[in-house]
């Protein structure tokens, strides 16, 4: 992690023209999106620890989670990587930014509900938190902060967009409702945060086109690609299974 590759990262969310970004699970899921010409790497959190053989929500042993990430930054070396570390893992602010530096990553993901429960933390307790990683990091780190709020089911724009600001004044570089789908509702959100947003790619979101007319700065995909190759796979397994050819 150097501060010219979290530079390079952060000049990639303009808004109107997305940052892009294919989530990947592991080095060969990175390169890959390396060599589809994509400027920079995401990781997702709920593929990697499927990957790894645990379930998502925290479950994935720190060490485990920033080897992964390690791994992904070798395999795509000069091309910024972006990992979703959750809420931290537990890791006190100095020492997650030493980790994340150590496995090569030049932005992370923080999210703002807890793992397992889903409940939200308290915003001053969240903008405190994300202050202190930026303090630790400096420059040298593009923090996306997760606002968790539309995982819950219809949520208070007044209390997104109020999250969103704090947690931009705190140091944040962009602000990702995950979960928010609605067209009026994202272009409503973009306009008055007045900072970066990422938007989470699903059936249910308008398409790539039209999040960039919306004026959104980052477009990501989450563990949904890990889900679709895996249905394939499955498919192809049950071919096999079936006597038939896979191919």
């Amino acid at each position: 992690m150097t501060t010219d590759t979290a530079a390079r990262l952060r000049a990639l969310h303009v808004p109107g023209t997305p940052l892009v970004l294919p989530n990947a699970w592991d080095a060969a899921s990175a390169r890959a999106v390396r060599e589809a010409g994509f400027p920079a790497v995401a990781t997702s959190s709920a593929a990697v620890a499927r990957v790894l053989g645990h379930d998502d929500g925290e479950r994935t042993p720190v060490a485990e989670m920033m080897a992964a990430v390690a791994r992904m930054a070798r395999a795509v070396e000069g091309v910024p990587v972006t990992a979703d570390v959750e809420r931290g893992y537990g890791l006190a602010p100095a020492e997650l930014v030493e980790r994340l530096a150590e496995a090569g990553a030049a932005g992370c993901n923080l999210e703002d509900s807890l793992p397992g429960s889903g409940a939200m933390v308290d915003p001053a307790e969240q903008a405190d938190f994300l202050a202190e990683v930026r303090a630790a990091a400096g420059d040298a780190l593009v923090i996306n902060a997760r606002v968790d709020l539309y995982l819950r089911g219809p949520a208070s724009r007044q209390e997104a967009v109020a999250r969103g600001r704090r947690y931009l004044e705190a140091g944040a570089d962009c602000v990702y409702p995950i979960g928010l789908a609605d067209e009026g509702e994202i272009r409503a959100l973009v306009s008055e945060l007045g900072g970066p947003v990422n938007v989470y790619c699903r059936p249910a979101t308008p398409g790539l086109a039209r999040l960039a007319e919306l004026g959104v700065a980052r477009i990501s995909f989450g563990s949904g690609l890990h889900q679709a190759s895996h249905v394939f796979a499955q498919e192809l397994f049950a071919r096999i299974g079936q006597g038939r050819s896979p191919f």
